[in-house]
């Protein structure tokens, strides 16, 4: 992806989809479309008995892998210097070029991140799910999430990823048996494309004024 470097935002993210596009086929090709299964799972699903909660084991070790990755990535771009890189990148990739950061190691790191939390994620849901090429889709609902919170808010996407599950599961329950389809899969869309008249930042987005 050296070619996309000081490119416009919406070339990377293009690029970006049409890999994943690319991917997915790739995957269907070699191993198949069917959903594949764990056997033996690495979680067992049968529920436990935690103080006064039951739950599976599978969602509370998901739970807690998921809270340890997001201590880790705040912790990681808040103290270290790649952190600190890509952050600057992500900001202004014209200006952290002037100042010494290596674009081509800001975009490898971030791939590198992406696909160890795609890994992460992909193989806890497999556990719950079974595999398929159409698994990825959840990964769009990050979308949503993020442009709640703000593109640019660690403690803003958490809330926002909060916030699109609860709004999928109430649309999913009361609005399934109006507009039966699959509705709770395009309503954190609908939201987000209202939201953005709104609110184009987020709820904790930097807000920057384009001088012309």
């Amino acid at each position: 992806l050296d070619k996309l470097i000081g490119e416009p935002i919406l070339a990377v993210i293009m690029v970006t989809v049409g890999i994943s596009f690319f991917l997915k086929g790739l995957v269907g090709f070699i191993w198949g479309t069917d959903t594949k299964v764990y056997t033996p799972a690495v979680f067992e699903l049968k529920p436990i008995t935690v103080g006064i909660l039951m739950v599976s084991p599978v969602y509370l070790w998901s739970f807690i892998l998921s809270i340890v990755l997001l201590v880790v990535f705040v912790l990681f771009f808040k103290y270290t210097r790649w952190g600190l890189s890509m952050q600057a990148t992500a900001d202004d990739e014209t200006a952290a070029l002037s100042l010494g950061v290596s674009a081509r190691f800001v975009y490898a790191a971030a791939w590198a991140i992406a696909f160890m939390s795609a890994g992460v994620g992909g193989a806890l849901l497999g556990n719950i799910n079974g595999i398929n090429i159409s698994v990825g889709y959840l990964g769009l609902l990050v979308l949503p999430a993020v442009v709640l919170g703000g593109l640019n808010s660690v403690p803003g996407a958490i809330v926002g990823g909060i916030a699109i599950g609860l709004l999928q599961n109430f649309s999913g329950t009361y609005l399934d048996q109006y507009f039966p389809g699959g509705v709770k899969e395009i309503v954190p869309f609908v939201f987000m494309a209202v939201f953005l008249l709104f609110k184009p930042y987020g709820l904790w987005g930097w807000e920057r004024i384009e001088r012309v």
